[in-house]
């Protein structure tokens, strides 16, 4: 009777250390709201993916005031989506944030003009209202301005832009910002035609950098145990990411379900669902260096007032990578 105690004991101690070991757990803090923009992650938590990894994740929305380097920094986030300018920004500022995993190979950040404004190239900015976004959204922007040789704030007048697009609705700006999967459709729905518009593509304008990437703290790439899990957060994520674009009618569902606004519609999601599957990379996420350099040059063109100023060094790691193997 004690050797089936003893037994079963050691089957319960058996059980808690798995159990224990499938606890690791994992906070990801978005740089936008809950959509289909991050559909990877909430399909790799709701099919279990994370699980299956050991992981027990949680993903914290963010919004207009919501800056993911000051969330990790505030120890808020083991690993943020942030855009490379901001983290590269705040890496010069003293947050030393560091590129684990790029999900996103393309820019959809765009500049939304009405026609009748008589905008038809970017000099035509001088002297017109634009809104942009901040929390570290505005550094493209900011960048594309040196580099035109116009001052905000002088040549351009900027108005923040929250939420919405109702500055451009309400003409209250002659430019808002937009994405090419969420912002310009809100245009459209507004009840604006594309020929009542003027597009300008970041891609197309030749001062795209890169957006959505998974940031962590570099100090935490120091411990073994955390690359590990990053390491299965990161495969897990990528698994998301691919079965979301490979399925994304239940993607969808999967974002409207954990929308406890009621705000996003089946319409909205989808579109953005497309328009995102349009901007990722490779299936496994690794950074391409030739688009990092790209996006450092971009950022330290920028004339007297470069969003950068001296070439980062260890703002990426493929040691998640390496983990991997």
């Amino acid at each position: 009777m004690k050797k089936i105690l003893a037994l079963a004991a050691g089957m319960t101690f058996g059980l808690s250390c798995v159990a224990a070991q499938a606890a690791d757990k994992v906070t990801i803090q978005l740089k936008w709201v809950s959509q289909a923009q991050f559909a990877g992650y909430f399909v790799a938590k709701e099919k279990g993916f994370y699980k299956d990894a050991g992981l027990d994740v949680t993903i914290k929305p963010g919004g207009p005031d919501v800056a993911p380097p000051q969330v990790i920094a505030g120890g808020g986030a083991d690993v943020v989506v942030d855009w490379m300018p901001s983290a590269l920004a705040s890496r010069e500022k003293g947050v030393p944030l560091v590129n684990i995993s790029q999900t996103f190979k393309k820019s959809g950040l765009e500049l939304t003009c009405r026609a009748d404004t008589g905008i038809k190239k970017p000099t035509d900015f001088k002297g017109k209202t634009i809104g942009i976004w901040y929390g570290g959204n505005e550094y493209p922007f900011l960048s594309w301005m040196s580099k035109l040789s116009l001052k905000p704030g002088t040549d351009v007048k900027i108005i923040k832009q929250g939420f919405n697009v109702d500055p451009i609705l309400q003409k209250q700006a002659d430019c808002v910002s937009t994405m090419t999967y969420n912002e310009y459709w809100q245009v459209i729905d507004g009840g604006y035609k594309p020929s009542q518009l003027t597009v300008f593509k970041y891609e197309d304008e030749g001062v795209a950098t890169l957006e959505d990437g998974l940031y962590v703290l570099e100090k935490n790439l120091k411990d073994p145990a955390f690359v590990s899990k990053m390491a299965k957060f990161v495969k897990a994520s990528m698994k998301g990411w691919d079965y979301a674009k490979k399925n994304p009618d239940e993607a969808v569902k999967i974002i409207l379900a954990g929308d406890s606004t009621g705000a996003k519609t089946e319409k909205d999601q989808k579109r953005m669902m497309t328009e995102v599957g349009k901007l990722l990379g490779v299936s496994d996420g690794k950074l391409d260096v030739k688009d990092y350099d790209r996006t450092v040059a971009t950022l330290m063109s920028g004339g007297s007032d470069p969003v950068i100023t001296k070439k980062p060094e260890g703002a990426y790691s493929f040691a998640i990578y390496d983990a991997m193997k």
